[in-house]
């Protein structure tokens, strides 16, 4: 389809919104799609192509509000920020619904549990030089200019404190073919700083100059290409009263709140369990939590987070056993033998999902499975694959850590 209203305005009515957050209309019987427009609306669009540019809103929504960003609408981070709480968690608990109904599942899904604003811990930014000018910060919407940010209300307020060293960093590394990028942590010992994109030689070239840089600006660690140039302090997150050293560039969940409310829900759905396996794992967010009260084998494929949650597991105490075992679960699964001792299993995939290992516990006799996903769409297909196999869906709860964007994480609890 190619509409072609790049040199006229016309007027559209939008009549849901779409799953990447964009309102949605009918054209000649076609969607198109606009950007910021909500339901109800009567707005003007200009551009060609299934997605419009919004002119104007002619019939505003009840349901819209002021943004709560300076930078939104032109900054990428941000799709939802003009719809108001209500609706907005009505739209995460939807996104959800609908992925379970293209695999013909209709399981009561629970209002959605969402997550402050002002909490999230961790944040990757964009640095490049303009000119002589280093600048930081993030991507402009469809765009690979950048957008400065003086503040961010997704963001932890001291996130943005670590701007200064970003575009001291940014200038040392001076990246003339496209951005690096620059992760940073909040963790209880301060800033845990990893930066991608840059060469071997430059690393060599500047390694003495980085230290100093790292002690300048009191950065816990300072890691370059998955190489921790200094560790100062070890960037430590407390789990549930454990310390956990979070390896360079690791996988951690985005926000406390949401980490504490997904541990919450996993737990209770495994209830008095006492052998539970815990699948991709990562450094231990739910495994901690769960050898409470039960003895947990805890699988991962990354390396360095099962030594990192092996290392927290030696010094935590009143706790039950936690064995880490490193395992490409996307390779070798856990079979149908394995699971034959366990009573409950959690799994909590990367967005591509766990098809293989939901296929093993299809065939399996575990009792309970809990499921985690940062993706309703592969969620959706892997409870599939174990209601196929014989288990029920009792429980399925949105959690929007990715405030006033267009995802959301679940937590599913099935039962045999």
């Amino acid at each position: 389809m190619n509409i072609c209203w790049e040199h006229a305005v016309t007027e559209l009515q939008i009549d849901r919104l779409g799953h990447l957050g964009d309102g949605m209309a009918l054209h000649d019987g076609k969607p198109v799609f606009v950007p910021f427009a909500l339901p109800g609306e009567t707005v003007t669009v200009s551009g060609s192509g299934e997605h419009l540019t919004l002119e104007t809103v002619l019939s505003p929504s009840p349901d819209r509000i002021a943004p709560a960003c300076g930078h939104y609408g032109i900054c990428g981070g941000c799709v939802l920020q003009h719809l108001a709480p209500a609706p907005y968690a009505a739209f995460k608990r939807q996104l959800v619904i609908d992925a379970l109904a293209d695999r013909g599942l209709t399981p009561e899904v629970a209002p959605a549990v969402l997550v402050p604003a002002g909490s999230r811990r961790r944040a990757t930014f964009a640095g490049l030089m303009a000119g002589s000018r280093p600048l930081v910060g993030f991507n402009e919407r469809g765009s690979h200019r950048l957008v400065t940010i003086e503040a961010c209300p997704v963001l932890l307020p001291n996130l943005i404190d670590a701007e200064p060293a970003l575009l001291q960093l940014t200038g040392r590394f001076q990246p003339r073919k496209g951005a690096i990028d620059l992760t940073v942590t909040a963790t209880d010992t301060g800033f845990d700083l990893s930066v991608r994109g840059v060469a071997a030689r430059d690393i060599e070239r500047l390694r003495f100059g980085l230290i100093e840089l790292a002690a300048s600006h009191d950065l816990a660690r300072l890691s370059v290409m998955g190489e921790v140039i200094v560790e100062r302090r070890p960037p430590t997150v407390s789990m549930d009263g454990v310390a956990v050293v979070l390896p360079p560039g690791g996988f951690l969940q985005a926000s406390r709140a949401a980490e504490e409310a997904m541990a919450g829900l996993v737990v209770a759905a495994v209830g008095k369990a006492k052998r539970v396996a815990d699948l991709f794992s990562g450094v231990g967010t739910f495994a901690l939590r769960l050898a409470r009260t039960a003895d947990v084998l805890a699988v991962e494929g990354d390396a360095p987070a099962v030594a990192a949650l092996d290392k927290a597991a030696r010094g935590m105490t009143g706790r039950h056993r936690i064995t880490a075992e490193r395992r490409d679960l996307s390779r070798r699964p856990m079979v149908e033998k394995e699971l034959e001792k366990i009573d409950a299993v959690v799994f909590d995939p990367p967005r591509a999902g766990a098809r293989e290992q939901s296929e093993w516990l299809a065939k399996s006799k575990v009792p309970t499975v809990v499921a985690v996903s940062c993706n309703p769409a592969t969620l959706a297909r892997d409870l599939r694959i174990l209601v196929d196999g014989g288990y029920a869906i009792e429980s399925v709860t949105p959690v929007d850590q990715f405030l006033w964007s267009n995802h959301v994480e679940a937590v599913a609890v099935l039962r045999r």
